[in-house]
C-alpha cells in the first residue's frame, strides 16, 4: 500500500460558523461539506457535532468539529505553542506579504516573516487559537539535493545524540557547504 494524499485533516473549533467565516475570508477556502449527527458513527456515543469541511487547495481538505457537550478546547500544557501548527503554502513571497498586511488591518497579530532558508513563513493564530503558518517557497534544486544528500544521515545522529547535526548549518549561519559533488559517496 502507499498513501495516495492526505484525505483530511481534522480539528476542533469553538464555533463551526465563526471558524467556516474566518477560513473562506481570510484564506479564501471553499466551505465544501457540512456534517452533523447526535450519535459518533464510529463510538455509537450520543454526542452531538457539527463537522465542517473545507478545501485547501489541490482538493487537500482542511476539517472541524464543534462539539458543544464537551468541555471547553484545551492545548497540551507539554508541547510548547510554535510547535503544533497548520502550514500552508502560497504561491509567492508577494502573496505571502499581501497576506500578512490584510491580516495586520484586520488586527490580526502576525509574525514574520521568518526566512527558513528554503521558504520564508508567516504566522497567526485562527479563532480557535491553532497556529497557522502560510509558507512561499524560496529554494533551489541545489539546497534540496544537499538537503536529499544528508537526511538519513542527520536522522541517525539526531537519534544517537538529540543534539542537532550539523550537516546543513548553512541553512542558517551562511556557512560554506562543501561542494555537493565532492561529498557525494
Amino acid at each position: 500500500m502507499k498513501i495516495q494524499k492526505i484525505h483530511h485533516v481534522a480539528y476542533r473549533c469553538r464555533d463551526a460558523k465563526e471558524t467556516v467565516d474566518w477560513y473562506v475570508k481570510y484564506l479564501n477556502m471553499d466551505f465544501v461539506l457540512a456534517i452533523a449527527e447526535n450519535e459518533v458513527p464510529s463510538t455509537k456515543a450520543p454526542d452531538p457535532y457539527m463537522h465542517v469541511f473545507l478545501d485547501a487547495g489541490n482538493g487537500n481538505i482542511l476539517a472541524f468539529f464543534e462539539l458543544p457537550n464537551s468541555p471547553d478546547m484545551g492545548k497540551d500544557p507539554n508541547t510548547p505553542e510554535w510547535v503544533q501548527h497548520l502550514a500552508l503554502k502560497v504561491g509567492s513571497m508577494d502573496e505571502l506579504l499581501a497576506a500578512k498586511e490584510r491580516f495586520e488591518a484586520d488586527g490580526i497579530d502576525v509574525l514574520g516573516p521568518v526566512n527558513h532558508t528554503l521558504f520564508q513563513s508567516i504566522y497567526f493564530f485562527d479563532p480557535n487559537g491553532h497556529r497557522i503558518e502560510l509558507a512561499a517557497n524560496t529554494d533551489t534544486a541545489e539546497m534540496n539535493a544537499k538537503l536529499d544528500h544528508v537526511k538519513w544521515e542527520m536522522l541517525e545522529e539526531w537519534s544517537r545524540t538529540k543534539r542537532a547535526p550539523q550537516h546543513a548549518r548553512w541553512m542558517h549561519d551562511g556557512s560554506v557547504e562543501p561542494d555537493f559533488a565532492k561529498t557525494e559517496k
